[in-house]
């Protein structure tokens, strides 16, 4: 059996000056976690290592991001991140655009004995 996602969270980030992109993208990611708690783990005694985290990032420039960066800020399971385009940059009347990204952060595990989730 494949491993089950447990969790979907959705996050939004911007960078107003500086069009920062790694900068936005870890606010978007940081507004995930801030809607999430897995008390699974201390219910059932799971280890945060056996959980995959998949983080997904959509900016305007996805080459702009640093993954590395975000992988390392994240504080729980074996994390990935994927850039891909998406987000929306907002051109103002200074010219100085507002980088906004957004961010999908999904918890995975791998069954589990003694108990299980709902298909």
């Amino acid at each position: 059996m494949a491993e089950q996602r447990v969790i979907i969270e959705m996050g939004m980030g911007n960078d107003l000056h500086g069009q920062n992109y790694t900068k936005a993208a870890k606010r978007a990611i940081e507004d995930a976690f801030r809607h999430s708690s897995l008390p699974l783990f201390g219910a059932i005694g799971l280890d945060h290592s056996e959980m995959r985290v998949q983080v997904t990032v959509g900016v305007q420039d996805p080459d702009a991001v640093d993954a590395d960066h975000l992988v390392a800020t994240l504080p729980r399971g074996r994390a990935e991140v994927r850039i891909v385009k998406g987000g929306l940059n907002v051109t103002t009347v200074s010219g100085d655009p507002i980088v906004i990204a957004q961010a999908s952060v999904e918890a995975f595990l791998p069954p589990q004995t003694g108990w299980r989730l709902k298909p």
